[in-house]
């Protein structure tokens, strides 16, 4: 097997970016639409894509469809607000607040910010609900018919034919239970349950801590306790259980990307294990090297990742603008426009600090810059 570090051509890390967030994003904000449209309430842009106005046309309702010439996403402009990131204006007059989104309910208000996120998060869903209904649903027990060749397990005492039944408590029925409590783990100590010859036993295991790299030569850093199986069974699954095991999917992986910034916080991992623009764009390009499937599953991840950071408790995101419809109810009273002003203007500030210092670690990976 050749150690060559393959790379993929700039084109296509362009052409896969814009296809990953480009949908993404307009699919984003569509959902917000379409939940504004059934409360009642009227948009005057919807933009795919950022800036200058390339084409478009205004339909019955006065909203304003348009193409823009950066085709990074797209936004949603409600009437009554002074920009795309929905900031009310003040300034409205009663005739010009009719059918504008500030004099919807709380609870309608909160539903369509929220039905952002949530369209990210469907869209996953669909996309491994199609997976398991073209493939069925792989199932691995966890039993151990083989180790690595430095296996933790073994050195600790586990034998081929054992059965992992729990780790820390935790149930494990499959293999990729076993994975989902293991690979984000390295380094850490755990109770392993397991039982032979019908007997159940625990004992403590140290995760192996390890860095692989990609044929792309992207690292990452993973725990293992190698041990392995080659059974392995598709079970069939129906549409309704397709879109279950999707959402459990996409649980799963949310819940690791909480364990991921939980570690980045603690120090348990590196700050530059984060990812901006740059990164997204050399992945995506790398999946759709890969084929459709690769790229597909790339995107569901990209969608959830859109879904989890757009929920986070952050002015001038949606979970910002819920975290104020909380406080609201409450209070019983909203906060005060001052109040909000800076939040918003503290909110903005964070995310393109955020995405600036994402962004230099970026380009601090590029093999330009060495390894």
């Amino acid at each position: 097997m050749s150690d060559a570090i393959q790379s993929v051509p700039l084109w296509m890390m362009i052409a896969g970016f814009l296809l990953v967030l480009g949908p993404l994003v307009t699919l984003h904000e569509f959902g917000h639409y379409l939940v504004g449209r059934l409360f009642g309430v009227k948009a005057d842009v919807f933009s795919v894509g950022f800036g200058k106005e390339l084409a478009g046309v205004t339909d019955k309702r006065g909203t304003r469809w348009r193409i823009s010439a950066i085709p990074l996403g797209g936004y949603v402009q409600f009437k009554g607000d002074m920009s795309p990131a929905s900031q009310p204006d003040p300034d409205l007059s009663p005739d010009e607040l009719d059918g504008a989104f500030q004099t919807r309910s709380l609870w309608q208000k909160s539903l369509i910010v929220a039905a952002g996120p949530v369209t990210n998060l469907l869209i996953a869903v669909l996309i491994f609900a199609g997976f398991f209904m073209a493939y069925g649903k792989p199932f691995t027990p966890a039993v151990i018919e083989g180790f690595a060749e430095e296996s933790p397990a073994r050195e600790a005492g586990l034998m081929i034919g054992d059965r992992i039944t729990a780790i820390d408590g935790d149930e494990i029925e499959e293999f990729d239970d076993l994975r989902q409590r293991i690979m984000p783990y390295p380094g850490q100590t755990v109770s392993v349950t397991y039982e032979r010859d019908g007997v159940t036993a625990s004992l403590p295991m140290s995760i192996a801590d390890l860095e692989l790299v990609d044929r792309f030569g992207n690292s990452s850093r993973i725990g293992r306790i190698g041990v392995g199986s080659e059974t392995i069974v598709f079970e069939p699954v129906g549409p309704v259980s397709a879109v279950g095991e999707g959402f459990v999917q996409s649980y799963q992986i949310m819940g690791m990307m909480v364990t991921g910034i939980k570690q980045i916080i603690t120090g348990e991992r590196s700050v530059t294990e984060l990812g901006g623009p740059i990164k997204i764009a050399k992945f995506s390009g790398e999946r759709l090297s890969l084929g459709p499937l690769p790229f597909i599953e790339f995107v569901a991840l990209i969608s959830i990742n859109l879904a989890f950071i757009n929920l986070l408790p952050i002015p001038a995101l949606d979970g910002g603008h819920l975290a104020f419809y909380a406080a609201e109810a409450v209070r019983r009273k909203p906060a005060s426009a001052r109040s909000q002003e800076w939040a918003y203007r503290t909110g903005i500030a964070f995310v393109v600090a955020l995405m600036l210092f994402v962004t230099i670690i970026d380009i601090a990976s590029l093999p330009i810059f060495g390894s």
